[in-house]
């Protein structure tokens, strides 16, 4: 039996992103946990095979938390990412996308950092180590460019997370002025929501718009998207972002409060959305094509 999705697979020339903190595992729990890895880990495999997401963000994945999501979206689907501390060890902000659609051109990993290209660097008063994931696509079905950027900023330093927020905007302008036809798209858990000063930073000057704010339609209502494995809270904080640039339109918005027998999948849900990138014609009124 195949469970209902929110979305589930589109056709060209939608994108079907998808925005996920899978919550790590964690070393030792009581049986009876919600938290536990081993009783999650189905939950999250039925919500993976049901929706299919053309490009997925995925937050606090462990090395192996990052194979078993690339075993539950399949074999075309690829990842580039890689843990956050030095070694390259840790959480992974993975990169997941569907390679039926998506072509990779390149990718890096960047600390959030005064020394982004030192990986394991720490500054601005975390604690943690955190990071940015940048990948960029050709879409093989419209000749479209994609500019992914994947991200979890600190849940405890206000400094650190505006300065990440900075730093990752300026990350998403220099691509844009190297590719003023390509879109953009950022998904992350940013510890910080709609109201905060994270989320002006982010998106005061337009460079990047909130995909809840412009999209056509929402498909659900604004649960809060850090549940902590609780009953869904509609009207709660949206910690969890997809944030668009020039070029996307958003069709299509909605947060996955998913339950299977009153269990949740994690202590954060998805957020997905339905997006079309003008490719060729980005910036302009023309329609695209779609390719042979």
């Amino acid at each position: 039996m195949t469970d209902v999705s929110l979305i589930g697979p589109v056709t060209a020339p939608d994108l079907h992103v998808m925005t996920y903190n899978i919550r790590r595992r964690m070393p030792r729990m009581q049986p009876g946990s919600p938290d536990r890895w081993v009783t999650r880990k189905p939950l999250l495999r039925r919500i993976l095979r049901a929706e299919q997401p053309t490009l997925l963000g995925v937050q606090e994945a462990l090395a192996d938390q990052v194979e078993f999501v690339a075993d539950s979206l399949g074999e075309d689907y690829g990842w580039v990412g890689r843990g956050r501390n030095a070694a390259g060890a840790d959480e992974h902000c993975a990169v997941f996308y569907d390679s039926r659609r998506l072509e990779l051109t390149g990718w890096r990993q960047q600390a959030l950092s005064a020394t982004p290209e030192t990986p394991g660097s720490r500054s601005w008063g975390n604690l943690v180590r955190r990071i940015v994931v940048s990948a960029e696509f050709t879409d093989t079905a419209t000749g479209a460019r994609l500019l992914a950027f994947n991200t979890h900023l600190d849940f405890l330093s206000w400094r650190s997370r505006l300065e990440s927020a900075k730093y990752i905007l300026d990350l998403v302008r220099s691509a844009r002025a190297a590719e003023p036809g390509a879109a953009i798209v950022l998904t992350g858990d940013f510890n910080a929501h709609e109201g905060s000063a994270v989320y002006r930073r982010l998106t005061a000057d337009g460079a990047l718009l909130d995909s809840w704010e412009v999209a056509v339609e929402r498909l659900t209502p604004q649960w809060g998207t850090f549940s902590n494995y609780r009953r869904r809270r509609p009207g709660g904080k949206r910690i969890d972002l997809i944030l668009v640039g020039h070029g996307v339109d958003v069709l299509s918005v909605g947060i996955n409060a998913a339950r299977f027998d009153g269990r949740a999948a994690s202590d954060h849900e998805p957020v997905q959305a339905v997006v079309r990138c003008g490719g060729r014609s980005a910036g302009t009124s023309e329609p695209f094509e779609v390719l042979p």
